[in-house]
């Protein structure tokens, strides 16, 4: 029983890694693919989250963050797929709330409904901002490497802590377990970011509305 627990652990981790890895250092690139499977995962910790903070149950511990977390990652997810605008806005808004709960806990407060609430303005500001001023290329590039980044550390962290602590907190879990997985995460962050802005210098994600499919134009870079 153990050992099965372990081997699921494991691959869960490998297939965490890989994600993680792929985003970091090809998340422009691959980003009409990578996207959907963001969103899902980060409506899904959304999701959990909100509950957690509305009516102070811990992360993913009752049935209705399990479901709440479910539907807004689905509703991530697809909206994702179906429109660029939508996609822009998943990855902008996820870096947004990232760095604010993770800043914010980082210097010692409690995830609660205030820390949540300065998280959801964050990410709808820097969804905002991302759009109107036509910052999807480097916003985009910034994003990936962060969260990817994030993912690789905070599977790491899964070995050490509970796997709903490091879920909900990646970051905030990686520099309480060890300064050299936060070292790790900077280092790993910033190589994504100068390795995808190298590759994709000449290359620009085409719009696309899937829901329209007559629509599609190139992204000025």
């Amino acid at each position: 029983m153990i050992a099965e627990s372990f081997i699921s652990l494991a691959c869960a981790g490998i297939i965490a890694c890989i994600f993680g890895l792929t985003l970091t250092f090809a998340g422009y690139r691959l980003f009409i693919f990578l996207l959907p499977i963001w969103g899902f995962f980060f409506g899904l910790a959304l999701g959990a989250q909100s509950i957690q903070a509305i009516f102070g149950d811990a992360f993913l511990s009752t049935v209705t963050s399990w479901v709440v977390g479910f539907v807004v990652g689905a509703v991530f997810a697809v909206l994702s797929y179906l429109f660029w605008v939508a996609a822009v806005a998943v990855i902008a808004g996820s870096l947004g709330y990232a760095l604010a709960v993770g800043i914010l806990t980082g210097i010692g407060m409690d995830f609660g409904l205030v820390v949540w609430i300065v998280g959801i303005v964050a990410a709808i500001a820097l969804a905002a901002v991302t759009i109107m001023l036509n910052l999807q290329k480097w916003v985009i590039i910034i994003a990936t490497s962060v969260l990817g980044a994030g993912a690789v550390v905070g599977t790491f962290a899964v070995l050490f802590n509970p796997w709903t602590t490091a879920v909900a907190n990646p970051i905030k879990t990686a520099l309480n377990t060890s300064p050299l997985l936060a070292i790790l995460f900077v280092v790993m962050a910033i190589a994504g970011i100068y390795s995808q802005y190298r590759s994709t210098r000449t290359f620009v994600v085409a719009e696309y509305s899937r829901w329209d499919t007559s629509a599609g134009s190139d992204l000025t870079a």
